[in-house]
Protein backbone atom coordinates (compact mmCIF):
# COMPACT_ATOMS: atom_id res chain seq x y z
CA UNK A 1 0.00 0.00 0.00
CA UNK A 2 1.20 3.44 -0.94
CA UNK A 3 0.99 5.32 2.71
CA UNK A 4 1.89 8.30 0.80
CA UNK A 5 -2.12 8.73 -0.11
CA UNK A 6 -2.64 10.22 3.20
CA UNK A 7 -2.36 13.95 3.08
CA UNK A 8 -1.81 16.08 6.52
CA UNK A 9 -4.58 18.81 6.71
CA UNK A 10 -3.76 22.16 6.48
CA UNK A 11 -0.63 21.87 7.78
CA UNK A 12 0.92 25.32 7.54
CA UNK A 13 -2.12 26.61 9.68
CA UNK A 14 -1.65 24.21 12.39
CA UNK A 15 1.79 24.69 12.59
CA UNK A 16 1.52 28.75 12.63
CA UNK A 17 -1.61 28.05 15.12
CA UNK A 18 0.36 25.46 17.18
CA UNK A 19 3.67 27.52 17.39
CA UNK A 20 6.37 25.08 18.40
CA UNK A 21 8.80 26.23 20.67
CA UNK A 22 12.39 25.23 20.22
CA UNK A 23 12.79 22.88 23.44
CA UNK A 24 8.90 22.00 23.82
CA UNK A 25 7.50 18.95 24.47
CA UNK A 26 4.36 17.92 22.24
CA UNK A 27 1.60 15.43 21.56
CA UNK A 28 -0.17 14.61 18.16
CA UNK A 29 -2.54 12.52 19.59
CA UNK A 30 -3.93 11.16 16.20
CA UNK A 31 -0.41 10.70 14.56
CA UNK A 32 -1.72 8.76 11.79
CA UNK A 33 0.96 8.42 9.18
CA UNK A 34 3.10 11.06 10.88
CA UNK A 35 2.36 14.16 7.99
CA UNK A 36 1.85 16.72 11.12
CA UNK A 37 4.79 15.56 12.97
CA UNK A 38 7.31 15.77 10.90
CA UNK A 39 6.08 19.37 10.60
CA UNK A 40 6.53 19.72 14.35
CA UNK A 41 9.93 17.90 14.78
CA UNK A 42 11.41 20.48 12.21
CA UNK A 43 10.52 23.04 14.93
CA UNK A 44 11.81 21.51 17.69
CA UNK A 45 15.62 21.83 19.31
CA UNK A 46 17.30 18.66 20.35
CA UNK A 47 15.87 18.38 23.75
CA UNK A 48 12.66 18.78 22.21
CA UNK A 49 9.87 15.81 22.67
CA UNK A 50 7.08 14.65 20.41
CA UNK A 51 4.53 11.60 21.88
CA UNK A 52 3.00 10.13 18.95
CA UNK A 53 -0.56 8.68 20.17
CA UNK A 54 -3.13 6.49 17.42
CA UNK A 55 -5.09 3.92 18.17
CA UNK A 56 -4.66 2.06 15.07
CA UNK A 57 -1.62 -0.24 15.56
CA UNK A 58 -1.34 0.00 11.50
CA UNK A 59 -0.68 3.83 11.81
CA UNK A 60 1.72 3.80 15.19
CA UNK A 61 3.78 1.11 12.31
CA UNK A 62 3.92 3.27 9.09
CA UNK A 63 4.83 6.20 11.66
CA UNK A 64 7.68 4.18 13.00
CA UNK A 65 8.92 4.41 9.43
CA UNK A 66 8.63 7.66 8.94
CA UNK A 67 8.92 9.60 12.32
CA UNK A 68 12.91 7.57 12.80
CA UNK A 69 13.81 10.20 14.99
CA UNK A 70 15.29 9.94 18.72
CA UNK A 71 12.85 12.58 19.71
CA UNK A 72 9.57 10.67 19.04
CA UNK A 73 7.75 8.56 20.87
CA UNK A 74 4.82 6.42 20.30
CA UNK A 75 2.43 4.76 21.94
CA UNK A 76 -0.77 3.01 20.76
CA UNK A 77 -3.58 4.36 22.90
CA UNK A 78 -7.01 6.42 22.58
CA UNK A 79 -7.45 10.05 23.36
CA UNK A 80 -8.80 8.94 27.18
CA UNK A 81 -5.44 7.19 28.04
CA UNK A 82 -3.17 10.53 27.48
CA UNK A 83 -3.02 11.30 30.95
CA UNK A 84 -1.89 7.43 31.77
CA UNK A 85 0.74 7.63 28.91
CA UNK A 86 2.37 10.96 29.80
CA UNK A 87 2.45 8.88 33.34
CA UNK A 88 4.31 6.29 31.94
CA UNK A 89 6.89 8.23 30.14
CA UNK A 90 6.91 10.53 33.79
CA UNK A 91 6.00 14.01 31.63
CA UNK A 92 4.10 16.40 33.60
CA UNK A 93 3.52 18.66 30.93
CA UNK A 94 3.19 19.68 27.58
CA UNK A 95 3.81 22.72 25.43
CA UNK A 96 0.87 22.06 23.11
CA UNK A 97 -1.64 18.97 21.36
CA UNK A 98 -3.01 18.45 18.20
CA UNK A 99 -6.45 16.33 17.27
CA UNK A 100 -6.76 14.97 13.72
CA UNK A 101 -10.17 13.88 14.04
CA UNK A 102 -12.37 11.03 11.80
CA UNK A 103 -11.15 8.48 9.46
CA UNK A 104 -7.31 8.43 7.37
CA UNK A 105 -7.24 7.75 3.52
CA UNK A 106 -5.01 4.76 5.10
CA UNK A 107 -8.38 3.40 7.00
CA UNK A 108 -10.12 4.02 3.76
CA UNK A 109 -8.28 2.44 1.21
CA UNK A 110 -7.37 -0.70 2.83
CA UNK A 111 -10.60 -2.17 1.77
CA UNK A 112 -10.32 -5.23 4.40
CA UNK A 113 -10.59 -2.54 7.59
CA UNK A 114 -14.49 -2.37 6.43
CA UNK A 115 -14.46 1.71 6.32
CA UNK A 116 -15.05 2.00 2.49
CA UNK A 117 -18.50 1.65 0.81
CA UNK A 118 -16.86 -0.32 -2.18
CA UNK A 119 -15.75 -2.73 0.28
CA UNK A 120 -16.74 -6.38 -0.29
CA UNK A 121 -15.39 -7.23 3.21
CA UNK A 122 -17.78 -7.69 6.67
CA UNK A 123 -18.36 -4.31 8.22
CA UNK A 124 -15.87 -3.18 10.71
CA UNK A 125 -14.92 0.08 11.02
CA UNK A 126 -12.22 -0.61 13.90
CA UNK A 127 -10.13 2.08 14.41
CA UNK A 128 -8.20 -0.49 17.46
CA UNK A 129 -9.22 -4.05 16.15
CA UNK A 130 -8.60 -5.29 19.65
CA UNK A 131 -12.05 -3.33 20.27
CA UNK A 132 -15.21 -6.01 20.51
CA UNK A 133 -17.63 -3.88 18.92
CA UNK A 134 -17.75 -3.70 14.96
CA UNK A 135 -20.09 -2.22 12.12
CA UNK A 136 -21.48 -5.52 11.61
CA UNK A 137 -22.70 -5.01 15.27
CA UNK A 138 -24.49 -1.73 14.77
CA UNK A 139 -26.16 -2.52 11.66
CA UNK A 140 -27.38 -6.11 12.68
CA UNK A 141 -28.09 -5.45 16.33
CA UNK A 142 -28.97 -2.10 17.48
CA UNK A 143 -33.04 -1.22 17.62
CA UNK A 144 -34.41 0.83 14.72
CA UNK A 145 -34.38 3.29 17.38
CA UNK A 146 -31.21 3.27 18.10
CA UNK A 147 -30.24 3.29 14.34
CA UNK A 148 -32.01 6.44 13.73
CA UNK A 149 -30.75 8.70 16.48
CA UNK A 150 -27.11 7.34 15.71
CA UNK A 151 -27.43 8.74 11.82
CA UNK A 152 -29.29 11.90 12.87
CA UNK A 153 -27.13 13.08 15.95
CA UNK A 154 -23.64 11.56 14.40
CA UNK A 155 -24.08 11.57 10.25
CA UNK A 156 -26.71 14.64 10.13
CA UNK A 157 -28.55 12.75 8.15
CA UNK A 158 -31.88 13.86 6.88
CA UNK A 159 -33.05 10.56 5.77
CA UNK A 160 -32.28 8.86 9.24
CA UNK A 161 -35.36 7.07 10.08
CA UNK A 162 -36.19 6.10 6.25
CA UNK A 163 -32.56 4.56 6.22
CA UNK A 164 -32.62 2.83 9.87
CA UNK A 165 -36.12 0.95 9.00
CA UNK A 166 -34.82 0.04 5.55
CA UNK A 167 -32.10 -1.16 7.61
CA UNK A 168 -34.68 -3.32 10.40
CA UNK A 169 -36.38 -4.90 7.27
CA UNK A 170 -33.50 -6.14 5.31
CA UNK A 171 -31.60 -7.85 8.22
CA UNK A 172 -35.03 -9.41 9.42
CA UNK A 173 -34.74 -11.46 6.00
CA UNK A 174 -30.92 -11.73 6.17
CA UNK A 175 -28.04 -10.26 7.86
CA UNK A 176 -26.55 -7.27 6.01
CA UNK A 177 -22.86 -8.23 6.10
CA UNK A 178 -20.38 -6.32 3.78
CA UNK A 179 -19.72 -2.15 3.33
CA UNK A 180 -20.78 -3.37 -0.55
CA UNK A 181 -24.34 -4.18 0.85
CA UNK A 182 -25.31 -1.31 3.24
CA UNK A 183 -24.20 0.86 0.53
CA UNK A 184 -26.29 -0.85 -2.30
CA UNK A 185 -29.69 -0.94 0.20
CA UNK A 186 -29.08 3.37 0.95
CA UNK A 187 -27.97 3.82 -2.81
CA UNK A 188 -31.30 2.49 -4.02
CA UNK A 189 -33.81 4.79 -0.70
CA UNK A 190 -31.53 7.49 -1.22
CA UNK A 191 -31.06 10.13 -3.30
CA UNK A 192 -28.03 11.02 -4.25
CA UNK A 193 -26.44 13.75 -1.74
CA UNK A 194 -25.06 16.24 -4.82
CA UNK A 195 -21.34 14.46 -5.79
CA UNK A 196 -21.20 12.58 -2.30
CA UNK A 197 -22.15 9.01 -2.32
CA UNK A 198 -25.41 8.48 -0.70
CA UNK A 199 -24.17 6.18 2.12
CA UNK A 200 -21.44 9.12 3.16
CA UNK A 201 -23.32 10.33 6.00
CA UNK A 202 -24.47 6.87 7.01
CA UNK A 203 -21.05 5.32 7.20
CA UNK A 204 -19.39 8.40 9.05
CA UNK A 205 -22.47 7.65 11.63
CA UNK A 206 -21.67 4.35 12.46
CA UNK A 207 -18.15 5.03 12.50
CA UNK A 208 -18.00 7.39 14.99
CA UNK A 209 -20.44 4.58 17.26
CA UNK A 210 -18.21 1.84 16.82
CA UNK A 211 -15.28 3.65 17.61
CA UNK A 212 -17.52 5.86 20.83
CA UNK A 213 -15.51 8.97 19.13
CA UNK A 214 -17.55 11.89 21.10
CA UNK A 215 -16.97 10.44 24.13
CA UNK A 216 -13.14 10.06 23.27
CA UNK A 217 -12.78 13.38 22.15
CA UNK A 218 -14.82 15.38 25.16
CA UNK A 219 -12.36 12.98 27.60
CA UNK A 220 -9.30 13.76 25.17
CA UNK A 221 -10.11 17.39 25.37
CA UNK A 222 -10.33 17.54 29.23
CA UNK A 223 -6.82 15.04 29.64
CA UNK A 224 -5.20 17.68 27.24
CA UNK A 225 -6.25 20.68 28.77
CA UNK A 226 -5.29 19.37 32.37
CA UNK A 227 -1.72 18.67 30.74
CA UNK A 228 -0.73 21.58 28.99
CA UNK A 229 1.30 24.21 30.60
CA UNK A 230 0.23 27.84 30.84
CA UNK A 231 0.79 29.12 27.18
CA UNK A 232 0.69 25.74 26.05
CA UNK A 233 -1.73 25.31 23.02
CA UNK A 234 -4.28 23.15 21.88
CA UNK A 235 -5.34 22.35 17.99
CA UNK A 236 -8.18 20.46 16.74
CA UNK A 237 -9.03 19.54 13.42
CA UNK A 238 -13.05 18.21 13.10
CA UNK A 239 -14.72 17.34 9.99
CA UNK A 240 -18.11 17.27 11.53
CA UNK A 241 -20.17 19.63 12.69
CA UNK A 242 -21.40 17.44 15.76
CA UNK A 243 -17.04 16.86 16.88
CA UNK A 244 -16.84 20.69 15.73
CA UNK A 245 -19.78 21.47 18.11
CA UNK A 246 -18.04 19.74 20.69
CA UNK A 247 -14.82 21.28 20.22
CA UNK A 248 -16.35 24.63 19.98
CA UNK A 249 -18.33 24.17 22.88
CA UNK A 250 -15.74 23.00 25.29
CA UNK A 251 -13.25 25.78 24.12
CA UNK A 252 -16.29 28.63 25.07
CA UNK A 253 -16.51 26.87 28.85
CA UNK A 254 -13.18 26.98 29.61
CA UNK A 255 -12.91 30.20 28.34
CA UNK A 256 -15.73 31.46 30.45
CA UNK A 257 -14.08 29.59 33.45
CA UNK A 258 -10.66 31.71 32.80
CA UNK A 259 -8.26 28.55 32.10
CA UNK A 260 -8.01 29.12 28.34
CA UNK A 261 -8.01 31.33 25.90
CA UNK A 262 -9.69 30.75 22.22
CA UNK A 263 -7.05 32.15 19.98
CA UNK A 264 -9.63 31.70 16.49
CA UNK A 265 -13.00 33.36 16.91
CA UNK A 266 -13.93 31.73 13.74
CA UNK A 267 -12.23 28.23 12.60
CA UNK A 268 -10.00 28.16 10.04
CA UNK A 269 -10.98 26.39 6.88
CA UNK A 270 -8.39 25.06 4.54
CA UNK A 271 -7.79 27.27 0.98
CA UNK A 272 -9.06 26.46 -2.20
CA UNK A 273 -5.70 25.20 -3.26
CA UNK A 274 -5.77 22.52 -0.31
CA UNK A 275 -9.23 21.79 -1.82
CA UNK A 276 -8.83 20.91 -5.07
CA UNK A 277 -5.32 19.37 -4.79
CA UNK A 278 -6.91 17.27 -1.45
CA UNK A 279 -10.88 17.37 -1.52
CA UNK A 280 -11.07 14.52 1.32
CA UNK A 281 -9.71 18.27 3.49
CA UNK A 282 -13.11 19.89 1.81
CA UNK A 283 -14.57 19.72 5.92
CA UNK A 284 -11.92 20.34 7.45
CA UNK A 285 -12.21 22.98 10.57
CA UNK A 286 -9.18 23.82 12.71
CA UNK A 287 -9.62 25.05 16.32
CA UNK A 288 -7.17 26.47 18.51
CA UNK A 289 -6.50 27.75 21.72
CA UNK A 290 -4.50 28.88 24.52
CA UNK A 291 -4.24 27.57 28.31
CA UNK A 292 -4.39 30.81 31.00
Amino acid sequence: MDYKIHVPVMVKEVIELLNPVFHGVYVDATVGCGGHSMEILKRLGSNGRLIGIDRDESAIQIAQQYLNDSRVILKRARFSQLKEILKELNIQNIDGILFDLGVSMLQLKDFSRGFSFYSDENLDMRMDQTGSLTAWDVINKYSERELERILREYGDEPFSRRIAREIVRQRGKKTIDTCKELAGLIKRIIPRHGRLHPATQVFQAIRIEVNKEIDELREGLSQALELLKSGGRICVISYHSGEDRVVKNFFREKQHAGILRIVTKKPILPSLEEVSRNPSSRSARLRGGEKI
